[in-house]
């Protein structure tokens, strides 16, 4: 298994790529920690994890929240002993406007739940894996904000994905000779409910962007997230590896 016995944090879990993250982890033998504001969504799928004989806790909370990362890590120590990896999903898109007509709170809130909340889990996570002698993070980033990967509409967006960009090889720096390495993880168009699904004219339309012509599943972003957290990756740090159906490719 590529992850037995591992104890590994999953924010943004109760759906969507964090959900599939957490079936797909537990199958590879992880010991997972479910995080989301959506408490009864993720007492259904640790339950279904534990029938599984998965190994599964969670604990409901808002990323935003000072306390919440740490709360996270102390259930994964309480549980099982300590933390090996973090998988630091949780994200909004927030309102899609110009600059001059986003208002302030818009602003505020997606720097605050897709960047600041990087530097809690940091601060929360890494002292944990330091305890055990290495770890591995990844953070959800995207195309939006990378390279040429501009889309209209979504400053804050974009912004707080590419200071996660930047936050993740800051990090990778800083911890590399501790034996922990921090990635992020830039997925194209997902269906997820964030992502269009149930709006089939969205979803044609997003699909369309892409050269492959068609939206990953959330099993295939979390697949990717799973090799980051394994052994496969040991030699990785500091990357931003996009997963994006060719999407950025399209954009040079």
């Amino acid at each position: 298994m590529e992850l037995d016995n591992k104890i590994i944090i999953i924010t943004g879990a109760s759906s969507g790529i964090g959900a599939a993250a957490a079936r797909l982890f537990a199958s590879e033998g992880a010991h997972v920690v479910l995080g989301a504001r959506r408490s009864e969504e993720l007492e259904a799928l640790a339950e279904t994890i534990n029938q599984a004989d998965g190994k599964a806790v969670f604990l409901a909370g808002d990323v935003k929240d000072r306390g919440y990362a740490d709360a996270l890590v102390d259930l994964a120590t309480s549980e099982f002993g300590g933390l090996d990896g973090a998988f630091n999903n949780a994200g909004i898109v927030g309102q899609m406007q110009p600059v001059p007509d986003m208002g302030i709170d818009n602003w505020l809130d997606v720097i605050s739940v897709n960047l600041t909340s990087a530097f809690l889990a940091a601060k929360a996570q890494i002292p944990a894996m330091k305890k055990r002698g290495k770890g591995a993070i990844v953070f959800t980033s995207s195309f939006v904000g990378f390279s040429n990967g501009g889309m209209p509409g979504m400053g804050a967006y974009a912004a707080s994905k590419a200071g996660l960009i930047g936050l993740t090889q800051s990090l990778a720096l800083d911890h590399a000779v501790e034996g922990i390495r921090v990635n992020a993880l830039l997925p194209g168009g997902t269906i997820t409910p964030s992502g269009g699904e149930g709006n089939p004219a969205a979803l044609e339309f997003i699909a369309s962007l892409h050269p492959m012509k068609r939206m990953a599943t959330p099993k295939e972003i979390a697949q990717a997230a799973l090799f980051l957290l394994s052994d496969r990756s040991s030699f990785m740090t500091g990357s931003p590896m996009t997963v994006d159906g060719g999407m950025s490719v399209r954009l040079t």
